[in-house]
């Protein structure tokens, strides 16, 4: 009957996430692996990654580029690197397809494999079984989690987080992540694990724009609450398949320990009815890029 929801639905609400293996055909991952490699082969080294320094000031302004990068990188194609890939002339130490830790935040506005990928009528048609009546679509990313040969294995495991810590909305409960797997994601190549059910307890923190001036462009404000490892369960998937992450759930990503990369694609949706977007949030929607609508 209407107002029912599949099984399915209702275990997302339960534990706060949904693996759907078998989402999207292993072409459709294919083709978004080769233009990723396309990408790359086309990438210019940003100017604040191949400066030299000298002086205190000149780091500050590096810092700063650095910073305006990432702040400015809602509505553009950008390369985010491993530390220690780059030396100060911004050479790669190691190949450039190694080096990079993601490529963000708009894939899904300017890239035609992504964007296609993106609003597919699967996802859209996902969305409406979720009962998103305006979805847009904030941010994607393509995420190639490293191997362990990088010299200085740095960013590879990422810490216990809720992604409305950095996407925040009133009222809460408004953001979706979609997580494809490129590639097989088992435990050893650094799968995603989840702490079932803590989607419902709020967020304890938020990560906002500092005030103009400050050394650093983002902030955090509130408390990094500790988390029991023992809480936390594996989600390994095979390639292809599909991870529903509700913007409040706890989830984590350990180092990967493997042979092989563990490549990703992902995105992030906002139910725009009667929600109001954060203007701390470091990402905002731009003259030339508002958030686009998921149905088309």
């Amino acid at each position: 009957s209407a107002g029912e929801q599949p099984p399915c639905l209702s275990q997302f609400h339960r534990d706060g996430f949904l693996v759907l293996e078998g989402f999207f055909s292993t072409e459709e991952c294919d083709s978004m692996r080769s233009q990723i490699q396309g990408i790359i082969e086309g990438m210019e080294v940003p100017p604040h990654c191949r400066t030299e320094f000298s002086t205190r000031e000149q780091e500050q302004l590096q810092a700063q580029g650095s910073s305006d990068y990432f702040l400015t990188s809602g509505d553009k194609i950008r390369f985010f690197f491993e530390k220690g890939v780059l030396d100060k002339k911004g050479n790669f130490l190691i190949p450039k397809e190694k080096s990079i830790s993601k490529i963000g935040h708009a894939l899904h506005a300017h890239d035609p494999v992504f964007k296609q990928i993106t609003h597919s009528s699967k996802v859209q048609e996902l969305g409406r079984k979720l009962g998103l009546e305006r979805p847009v679509v904030v941010q994607s990313m393509y995420i190639f989690k490293g191997l362990k040969d990088l010299q200085k294995p740095s960013l590879l495991a990422v810490t216990p987080h809720q992604d409305a810590t950095f996407l925040h909305t009133e009222p809460l409960g408004r953001i979706l992540g979609f997580w494809i797997a490129l590639e097989d994601a088992t435990q050893e190549n650094g799968c995603l694990w989840f702490i079932p059910g803590s989607h419902t307890n709020g967020i304890t923190r938020r990560m906002v724009r500092a005030p103009s001036g400050a050394s650093t462009c983002v902030e955090f404000v509130g408390s990094e609450p500790t988390y029991d490892d023992n809480q936390f369960i594996p989600l390994p998937i095979k390639k292809g398949g599909l991870i529903l992450i509700h913007g409040e759930v706890v989830h984590k990503s350990e180092l990967n320990s493997s042979e092989s990369s563990r490549h990703a694609f992902t995105f992030h949706v906002m139910e725009a009815k009667g929600t109001s977007w954060s203007q701390e949030n470091w990402l905002q929607p731009t003259p030339e890029l508002p958030f686009p609508s998921l149905y088309t």
